[in-house]
C-alpha cells in the first residue's frame, strides 16, 4: 500500500480530537513559518506560512508576485464524539463513571462495548503560576459503556437500541467508587478542560487486498490529511495556495474559530495588506478565485440499497465525489463543478456526482458558511465514506490516493 495511506494511518493515531490534530499540521508543516494572531506578521512573498487559532489551522504559500488568483482547500478538523460534563464523575453502587454529553451527532450505538480513552486539552497553573494549555491521551485506564444484555433488552433484535443519552452512555471509569477523573490526571490538576472519549481500536486495513481502511475520525481527517499532504507537495505557482482546516463543523461552525468565524477574513486582510491591494483589486481577486471544501460524502450500502438515489451512487474506490443539492447544502453548482470535471478529465481520474434521495435530508458542509461569508465561488467534493459518524468508519484507500492527486494538480494549475 502507498506511502500517502501509512502517512494517514499515523496521522489519524496521532489527531484524537481537533486539538491534537492542529499540533499534528503545524509538526508536519516542516518548511513554513509559525505565525502569532497577537503580533504583527512580516511576510515574505514566495515564503509558506501557518496560523493557529483554536482547533482551526491555516497553511499558506504566497505566490512570487501578486497572485493570479486564490486556490482554497478547506476541510474540518472535529468529529462527532462524546464529551465530558464539567462535573463529570459520578460515584454510587460501587462504580465510578463520567457523565458525558453529544457533540455533534454521533452514531450512538456504535460507542458501546468498545475500549475508550480520554483525549483533549486541560488548562492547568503552571510552577511560575500562570495559566497554561496542555493536551492530554489517557490510554492507561480505558473506559466501557456496556451494554444491557439480549436478556433484559429482548426486542433489541427487532427494534434496534433505544439509548437515553443522558442514562444511558455513561462509561465506566472504575469498579472502585472512589476513584475520579482527578486522580486520572494525576498531577495535572486542571483549572477547566475540554475532554472527549475516544476509541483506542488503531487504524486497520480491511478487506481481501487490503482496499479498504478502517479508522475513527475519517470524517473529516481523511480530507484534512488530503489537503494538507496536497499543500505540501505542491510546486508553487501563481496562486495564493491555501489550506484552511476548521474546527466545530460538527456543530454548526458558530465559534470564534470556526467557519462561520472571522478567522479566514482576518487571514486575509492581513495578506491584503501585504501585497497592497486596492479594495477593488482584492474584490475582483477573490470573485476570480476558486474554495474547494473537502468532506465525505455518504458511500453506498449494499446492505440498505432503499435509501440512496440509485442514479446517484458514490461507490467507495469510484473516485472523487461531487455533492449536489437544490437548497445549497452543499456550495456546488454547474460553474464551480466544471474546474473539477475538467482537472479530472486532463488527470484522468475518476469521478461521481452526488444527489440524496428527494426524500430523505443531507448532511452539509462548511462550503456553504465559506461562500456565504467570503463571497468566494465554492464546490463541494468528498470520498466515498461507509459508516458515517460511527465510532469506526471506513474509506477506500484508492479515493484517498485519488483525492490527493486531485488535490495537489487544483493547487498547481
Amino acid at each position: 500500500m502507498s506511502a500517502l495511506i501509512d502517512d494517514l494511518i499515523v496521522f489519524i493515531e496521532k489527531s484524537p480530537t481537533a486539538w491534537h490534530t492542529t499540533r499534528s499540521v503545524a509538526e508536519k508543516l516542516t518548511d513554513f513559518t509559525r505565525l502569532d494572531e497577537k503580533s504583527v506578521w512580516k511576510l515574505q512573498k514566495g515564503r509558506g506560512y501557518f496560523v493557529e487559532r483554536n482547533g482551526s489551522i491555516c497553511a499558506f504559500v504566497l505566490p512570487k508576485s501578486k497572485p493570479s488568483h486564490l486556490t482554497i482547500l478547506g476541510a474540518h478538523t472535529d468529529s462527532p464524539a462524546l464529551k465530558l460534563k464539567p462535573n463529570p464523575t459520578i460515584q454510587a453502587h460501587g462504580f465510578c463513571q463520567l457523565g458525558v454529553e453529544m457533540y455533534g451527532g454521533p452514531l450512538l450505538s456504535s460507542w458501546l462495548n468498545r475500549d475508550l480513552g480520554i483525549a483533549g486539552r486541560i488548562v492547568c497553573k503552571n510552577s511560575r503560576g500562570k495559566i497554561e494549555e496542555k493536551l492530554v491521551f489517557l490510554t492507561e485506564a480505558p473506559l466501557v459503556i456496556p451494554q444491557l444484555p439480549i436478556h433484559l433488552d429482548r426486542e433489541v433484535n427487532e427494534k434496534g437500541v433505544i439509548l437515553d443519552k443522558q442514562e444511558h452512555l455513561c462509561p465506566i471509569l472504575s469498579l472502585d467508587a472512589s476513584q475520579s477523573l482527578e486522580k486520572l490526571l494525576k498531577k495535572d490538576t486542571p483549572l477547566s478542560f475540554d475532554l472527549f472519549l475516544v476509541p483506542l481500536e488503531p487504524p486497520r486495513r480491511l478487506g481481501v487486498k487490503g482496499e479498504m481502511l478502517a479508522a475513527y475520525r475519517l470524517d473529516n481527517l481523511a480530507s484534512s490529511h488530503a489537503a494538507l499532504s496536497a499543500l505540501i507537495s505542491a510546486k508553487q505557482s501563481s496562486a495564493l495556495q491555501m489550506v484552511f482546516l476548521w474546527d466545530a463543523e460538527e456543530i454548526g461552525s458558530d465559534t470564534a474559530e470556526g467557519a462561520a468565524s472571522p478567522f479566514a477574513s482576518d487571514i486575509f486582510q492581513r495578506i491584503q495588506h501585504f501585497y497592497n491591494y486596492s479594495i477593488d483589486e482584492w474584490l475582483a481577486l477573490k470573485a476570480s478565485s476558486l474554495a474547494i471544501s473537502i468532506d465525505v460524502a455518504h458511500a453506498y450500502n449494499p446492505n440498505y440499497p432503499k435509501k440512496f438515489d440509485l442514479h446517484h451512487l458514490p461507490l467507495p474506490g469510484g473516485g472523487v465525489v461531487l455533492k449536489y443539492h437544490a437548497n445549497k447544502k452543499y456550495a456546488t453548482d454547474a460553474k464551480t463543478a466544471a474546474p473539477i470535471t475538467l482537472a479530472c478529465h486532463h488527470l484522468k481520474l475518476p469521478y461521481q456526482s452526488c444527489a440524496s434521495r428527494s426524500d430523505l435530508p443531507s448532511g452539509s458542509t462548511i462550503g456553504p458558511i465559506f461562500a456565504t461569508k467570503m463571497g468566494i465561488p465554492t464546490v463541494d467534493i468528498g470520498s466515498p465514506l461507509l459508516s458515517m459518524h460511527s465510532i469506526r468508519e471506513v474509506i477506500s484507500c484508492k479515493d484517498h490516493e485519488m483525492l490527493h492527486t486531485l488535490l495537489t494538480h487544483l493547487l498547481e494549475s
